[in-house]
């Protein structure tokens, strides 16, 4: 992958991959076992923990198919490889922030598996500006509306800010509360009424 031409985005946003392209045929599960697959999600997964952070989505949903590999599965591991290619000068920087607060950004996605119905959750935490927690995950459970998914969302993101504003608070840094955004008002208004509380 060294010398593949560099992409600008780590997955592309109408790919779709299921368990249904797992190879069926011996000849594609024998060309599927010569494929690094394992090897290539390890280095990815060292990279992401490691340095790049954005690339916890697009990594968490390739993992999800280490036994049931397929070939548009191994094309979107090499567009993360592709995508390493162009923008290996592009990185975070820790800076001096006068303030020194914690702040979470969340998102998700309602049922984006399509084999288990079941939505994703990301969300980042920054202090002072620089990102120092984050996470891309499946929801346990399914969920019937967006709203009930952003909620479960927020819950997460509230349970991992509310630990790290304890955590600053213990490094002598005290302010009053983490700040956390959500851009989906249906689950804003959903905490803020307090009878389903």
């Amino acid at each position: 992958m060294a010398t593949a031409k560099p992409i600008d985005t780590p997955s592309a946003s109408n790919a779709h991959l299921f368990v249904a392209f797992a190879p069926k045929s011996s000849k594609k599960k024998e060309y599927m076992a010569r494929v690094p697959y394992a090897s290539a999600m390890g280095s990815l997964m060292y990279v992401m923990v490691r340095t790049i952070t954005y690339l916890a989505h697009a990594v968490s949903v390739l993992s999800r198919f280490l036994g049931d590999r397929g070939k548009e599965h191994w094309q979107a591991v090499k567009r993360i490889f592709r995508y390493l290619r162009g923008t290996s000068d592009i990185g975070l920087s820790y800076g001096g922030d006068s303030q020194c607060l914690v702040s979470g950004y969340l998102d998700s996605d309602y049922a984006g598996d399509v084999d288990s119905r079941r939505s994703m959750t990301g969300y980042v935490f920054t202090l002072g500006g620089s990102v120092v927690n984050w996470k891309a995950t499946l929801q346990p459970t399914v969920t019937l509306s967006t709203t009930e998914v952003e909620y479960m969302a927020l819950t997460e993101a509230a349970k991992k800010g509310i630990w790290l504003k304890g955590l600053v608070s213990d490094l002598g840094l005290h302010h009053d509360q983490a700040s956390l955004y959500c851009d989906s008002l249906s689950a804003i208004c959903l905490t803020k009424y307090q009878v389903h509380h």
